[in-house]
């Protein structure tokens, strides 16, 4: 019951898709920004202490609901994780009413033929069969495209839609996310690759298989609207890609298939350091514009 309600939430929803899925890497990165530095912390399980208080703070905040908020994406130690006492992804569903989807890549390959390939994921079935009973809907899975090679592109998207399909068989739903990087000197080029690619791995997929795609915001607006429209497709998603929040949903609102799935545009203005009432209205700020833009 509750996953027919949520692919419809997910194929009709009005809102976007929040990124809370940063990994080991890029974690203190992220709580710099939020006003935690290195100093403030000891190791890396403070280290990931810290930008739990941080996702729950966000989630448990007025503005994130499934009002303009229909689908998160976490990292396995927040999924592992609780929030007002619950598993995160049951919070997320039933406190929120926001569909909860976990990102399952372990990093990027060194770049070869321009792009980088995802690196093995161990332990995958184990991972897919706890997502699964948690009550997470679905997953993502991150590539990168630095130049219009077609070799590469091709390579990246065969294995995005080979894992693509292992989550399919696991019962969730991939977002599958071939991001081409926002300072590419061919981006453009690559995007009419990438979706050309992306379109003959829709086409050879079977009826019960069905994915999301998580697509930088294109250079030639409405590139992706015929992927959108596609019958294998969920639905669209944007990343944010190190835009502003600003230009980022500056973008986004020309894309008119497009809804946004944002990580760093979304916490832009956040602090540790603000009042209840300073971080609900910084948040729900960037809530408003995101969900504006997506709209």
């Amino acid at each position: 019951m509750a996953f027919e309600k949520q692919t419809q939430q997910m194929a009709s929803g009005k809102g976007f898709i929040a990124a809370l899925d940063q990994s080991g890497g890029s974690t203190p990165k992220a709580l710099r920004l939020y006003g935690v530095t290195e100093d403030m912390y000891d190791g890396d399980e403070a280290m990931f202490g810290e930008i739990h208080a941080m996702r729950s703070r966000i989630i448990l905040a007025l503005d994130f609901t499934s009002e303009k908020v229909i689908g998160a994406i976490l990292f396995e130690r927040t999924m592992r994780g609780e929030v007002n006492g619950k598993p995160t992804a049951q919070a997320l569903w039933e406190d929120r009413g926001i569909v909860p989807f976990l990102k399952i890549d372990k990093g990027l390959e060194d770049k070869a033929n321009g792009v980088q390939l995802m690196k093995p994921i161990d332990g995958l079935a184990a991972t897919l069969a706890d997502a699964k009973g948690f009550g997470v809907f679905g997953t993502k899975e991150r590539s990168v495209i630095y130049e219009a090679n077609a070799d590469g592109i091709k390579a990246v998207v065969a294995q995005q839609f080979e894992l693509g399909k292992e989550v399919v068989a696991a019962g969730l739903v991939p977002i599958i996310e071939p991001e081409v990087d926002i300072h590419s000197a061919t981006k453009a080029e690559a995007e009419d690759i990438l979706k050309a690619e992306i379109a003959a791995q829709l086409d050879a997929l079977a009826d019960d298989q069905t994915v999301m795609l998580k697509l930088t915001i294109p250079t030639q607006d409405g590139l992706y609207d015929s992927l959108a429209d596609h019958p294998r497709v969920l639905r669209v998603v944007a990343l944010s890609g190190g835009y502003s929040t600003d230009e980022a949903c500056d973008r986004l609102s020309r894309q008119p298939k497009m809804i946004a799935s944002f990580s760093r545009a979304l916490t832009e203005g956040l602090s540790k350091q603000q009042s209840e009432s300073e971080f609900n209205d910084a948040l729900g700020s960037n809530i408003t514009k995101i969900f504006n833009a997506s709209a």
